[in-house]
């Protein structure tokens, strides 16, 4: 299996209480597994508050929605090795 690289790395974002605002990552291959987002060290999961998603198979998004004061910090996408953070 080819070795999966982080292409276009995650931008960091400015943005107000009560908006989304989603992440992107784009990797070398599609199908990518061993994949992981993180915001403050804190792994997320797919649900009404966390969209993750991948388009064109290898644009790996995260939107977080209606953000508030305690989702400022550091988000993480990893694939296997490689990490990239805003």
């Amino acid at each position: 299996e080819p070795d999966v690289t982080i292409v276009s790395g995650l931008k960091d974002m400015v943005v107000s209480e009560g908006d989304n605002v989603t992440f992107r990552c784009q990797v070398s291959h599609e199908n990518a597994g061993d994949v992981e987002w993180k915001l403050q060290d804190v792994a997320l999961q797919n649900n009404e508050m966390n969209e993750i998603s991948v388009e064109k198979g290898k644009i790996h998004t995260l939107t977080l929605r209606k953000v508030t004061e305690q989702d400022i910090g550091t988000v993480t996408f990893r694939v296997g090795p490689y990490t990239s953070t805003a």
